[in-house]
């Protein structure tokens, strides 16, 4: 286990779609949450059962060496991965990534962050953006409300 503040500073150094070379070191229960996967950090490594084959037969088994991409990380104190390997990928995935993370290609290389509280400059950016589209507009009030 890290401190919240050397996962903060390790996290910084974290691309998304980085490739890791990982070994599989649990599967406990396969089909239903997914796999552990030890990335040679001092955090584990998570795959999802999502992004997994919908067999579990085509999962890779403990002790399996295989790369693995940074998928997501957050405050949890865990790097989510998927496979590099198509083998070990679930076979929609173009499917999947269009549906549930259609921005997928373009984050691919950028810092990997914490959703959290807004920087000053995306603060900023958003508070131009805003300004840039003019004025708001108000919703009438709805009659009987």
């Amino acid at each position: 286990m890290v401190t919240d503040a050397e996962w903060t500073r390790m996290r910084r150094g974290l691309r998304f779609g980085q490739v890791f070379e990982g070994t599989v070191v649990q599967v406990p229960r396969p089909g239903a949450i997914g796999i552990f996967v030890d990335i040679g950090l001092s955090v584990g490594g998570f795959v999802d059962v999502l992004l997994l084959p919908e067999q579990s037969e085509d999962w890779p088994v403990e002790g399996t060496v295989a790369d693995f991409e940074i998928w997501w990380a957050d405050s949890r104190q865990q790097i989510r991965l998927k496979p590099a390997d198509s083998r070990y990928l679930r076979c929609d995935f173009a499917d999947f990534v269009e549906r549930v993370r259609p921005h997928w290609p373009a984050e691919v290389g950028q810092p990997v962050r914490d959703p959290g509280p807004p920087t000053l400059d995306e603060l900023r950016s958003t508070a131009e953006a805003a300004s840039a589209a003019g004025p708001a507009r108000k919703t009438p009030p709805v009659p009987g409300a």
